[in-house]
């Protein structure tokens, strides 16, 4: 290969060979299936508490962040900022 040529390229060596051949536009379709019959899935209890872990840390941060944050944020930049008193 790359390295019989004088150490070329190893995508151009295996391209000038014919290794690599041009596929369809929906080949991506059917390697992406294929992949995913190989994956080990968790069972669904555990998927299903895992999901509504991340909704509820998700729903937390957005109150976090739009109840306490925001405004707590707002008056720091209003005050010592834009020197707004209020």
């Amino acid at each position: 290969m790359a390295s019989a040529r004088g150490g070329g390229n190893a995508v151009r060596s295996m391209l000038d060979e014919g290794q690599v051949r041009r596929r369809g536009r929906f080949a991506i379709v059917g390697e992406v299936y294929g992949e995913l019959t190989k994956v080990t899935w968790p069972p669904r209890e555990d998927a299903v508490r895992l999901s509504m872990l991340v909704l509820g840390v998700a729903a937390a941060m957005g109150v976090f962040l739009g109840l306490l944050w925001d405004p707590l944020f707002s008056f720091l930049v209003n005050r010592f900022i834009l020197r707004v008193d209020g």
